[in-house]
């Protein structure tokens, strides 16, 4: 059975495999998931992080949609998407997905 995944979710372009169990049972996963590097993202703003802020309320602001906080985790290689907003005055960065280019000197 394939997987399949919103188109605005993180995981819409993984390619899947499939395992094949002893007795026969297929199973089918996602394989990994390379986060691009931040430098393919093009920059459409900053954000300074303010006491008190959560990354799903930035996202909903920025990207009008609080469940694409994963793109601010790989525009600003986070790792665990809290450590964004555990430090006041750190600046985000506010970008396109990979692949949509933005304005030239914009």
């Amino acid at each position: 059975m394939p997987l399949t995944f919103s188109p605005t979710s993180r995981y819409a372009l993984t390619p899947t495999g499939t395992f094949v169990r002893a007795d026969g049972t297929p199973v089918t996963y996602l394989k990994r998931r390379f986060v691009p590097a931040p430098e393919k993202f093009a920059l459409l703003q900053w954000h300074r992080v303010v006491q008190g802020e959560r990354l799903d309320n930035i996202a909903a602001h920025y990207l009008g949609d609080p469940e694409q906080f994963w793109r601010l985790c790989d525009a600003n290689r986070a790792l665990r998407p809290a450590e964004l907003t555990d430090t006041v005055g750190r600046k985000l960065a506010i970008t396109l997905p990979e692949g949509i280019p933005g304005v030239p000197s914009a």
